[in-house]
């Protein structure tokens, strides 16, 4: 009788989706798969919130879906690892239950905090930023509860803690309040070279250690319990790996932990990162650095602007689908023929950090077309993700090949821009679920299948590359320098 494999199941806690992987390390096969989508609420301009309860529910829904499939092969989990989205904040009374909803990272409700410390007490918000890695953002737990201890004072008082969507998760669980150091170094609170709560930032936050999870980790593991058993259909006891960042393990996911691999992202918004050995910190305070386990870190910087761009497109400007966008887009030559656009249609975190920053065309003339338009757009979302990865290459080394993944993957004509934009080849990933992967691979290596975390991300499985065309990299070469330009006279205003 042929023995019953042991899985690995990667739970990946997003904004837009919760998913599960189940993954057989023997075979090297995914398994088992399974997603819910997430409501996110916008009660007023510049808020973002969901419902706790709401993720814990389909998160449920997930895990018992992914193990009634297993259940169809007489799979064994062995271990539950977890990936989350970053900067989430809620608070919670003594017995663990909500008092708000959970303010995601896409809420700005804290932009006037974050100015004052950012502007108004620079030097303050550059020690915080020296201590924790995270640039100062209305994103930020930090500037969340400075936010909540100016507006709604009574509920810092009322509160028993202040924890992330991932925390809650944890805590029904698990029964403990712990935050992982990854979790940990995107919230402006965390302390990185001590892995400590930092004195400046709760200072200005407001609140107590006390208030706060035990940072732990991110191999860390507890074992299920029996209360929670039903909820997610896995035996009590099945042991948790409380995982990393989404941010942090899509590099490791992608297969981009070695020098000069870059990973590139595009769903919503987008991200571009490296895997560096030792944290690093930008002097103007806007690259972030987080914690992926020990001795790897994540550095880069996150956009607000991604395929976002191409949904404003085809709903608000051409009235076409996406598909249309994209095909006419592609009829115009690389350069758009002048037209340049500033992407920053919802404000901007990296390279500007700016939430109130907008976004524009330049050198419209008579011959642009609606085709122009769409492409200078698309152009525009790829000239910002490498004017970061300009910040991050100074300080890093150059990029010599981009792992590519993310919704945007699925157009060739787009990945193909970013390979002429770039002049380096664009790999992309056979998978784009790589949060979910990436703490597969972590437990993997917690679990010793892999030596190292170096091991891991060599077993990472790719499809086609994308080779640069040298005529439009040189064409995008001097349309880049034009765009710098734009942006800068743009952070100046």
């Amino acid at each position: 009788m042929p023995k019953s494999p042991i899985l690995i199941i990667g739970a990946d806690i997003g904004t837009t989706n919760v998913k599960a992987l189940a993954f057989d390390p023997a075979t090297e096969q995914v398994v088992a798969h399974a997603s819910r989508p997430l409501t996110t609420e916008q009660p007023q301009p510049g808020f973002s919130e969901q419902s706790p309860d709401a993720i814990w529910q389909a998160f449920g829904e997930v895990m018992r879906e992914v193990m009634a499939e297993i259940g169809q092969g007489n799979g064994t989990v062995q271990v539950v690892a977890f990936s989350s989205g970053m900067h989430s904040l809620m608070a919670i009374d003594a017995d663990g239950k909500p008092l708000t909803n959970a303010l995601l990272w896409s809420d700005n409700r804290a932009d006037a905090e974050a100015t004052t410390l950012r502007d108004h007490q620079a030097a303050l918000g550059q020690a915080i930023y020296n201590q924790t890695g995270t640039p100062i953002h209305p994103m930020i737990p930090l500037c969340k509860l400075a936010y909540w201890r100016n507006h709604q004072p009574d509920l810092l008082n009322e509160a028993a803690r202040f924890i992330s969507i991932k925390e809650y998760l944890w805590f029904q669980l698990t029964g403990e309040y712990q935050i992982d150091f990854s979790i940990a170094t995107a919230t402006g609170l965390f302390d990185q070279e001590h892995r400590q709560w930092s004195d400046l930032a709760l200072s200005f936050a407001g609140i107590t250690e006390a208030q706060l999870s035990d940072p732990v980790p991110t191999n860390h593991q507890q074992p299920l319990l029996d209360s929670a058993a039903a909820h997610v259909g896995l035996p009590a006891g099945t042991s948790l790996l409380i995982g990393a960042s989404d941010g942090c393990l899509a590099n490791l996911g992608a297969g981009a932990v070695a020098p000069g691999i870059t990973t590139l992202t595009i769903g919503t918004s987008g991200a571009i990162r490296q895997t560096i050995r030792h944290p690093l910190r930008d002097p103007q305070g806007r690259l972030f650095c987080y914690h992926l386990a020990q001795g790897y870190y994540v550095v880069g910087g996150p956009t607000n602007n991604g395929a976002n761009v191409l949904q404003w497109l085809s709903e608000n400007l051409t009235n076409k689908a996406t598909e249309t966008v994209l095909t006419d887009a592609a009829t115009i030559a690389a350069g758009s023929d002048g037209l340049l656009f500033l992407p920053y249609l919802q404000g901007e975190r990296a390279p500007l950090w700016d939430a109130a920053v907008r976004g524009a065309y330049h050198n419209v003339d008579w011959s642009h077309t609606q085709a122009h338009f769409a492409r200078a757009s698309l152009e525009g979302v790829l000239f910002n993700l490498w004017s970061i990865n300009e910040l991050l290459s100074r300080q890093t080394g150059p990029t010599h090949v981009i792992h590519a993944n993310g919704g945007f993957a699925q157009s060739e004509f787009w990945v193909q821009m970013l390979a002429d934009i770039s002049g380096v080849p664009v790999r992309l990933n056979a998978s784009n679920e790589s949060g979910s992967i990436g703490a597969i691979l972590l437990a993997l290596t917690a679990t010793g299948h892999y030596p190292s975390l170096d091991e891991a991300s060599a077993s990472v499985n790719f499809g086609a590359t994308y080779q640069p065309n040298p005529d439009n990299h040189a064409t995008y070469k001097v349309a880049f320098e034009r765009f710098q330009d734009a942006q800068r006279g743009m952070n100046k205003a």
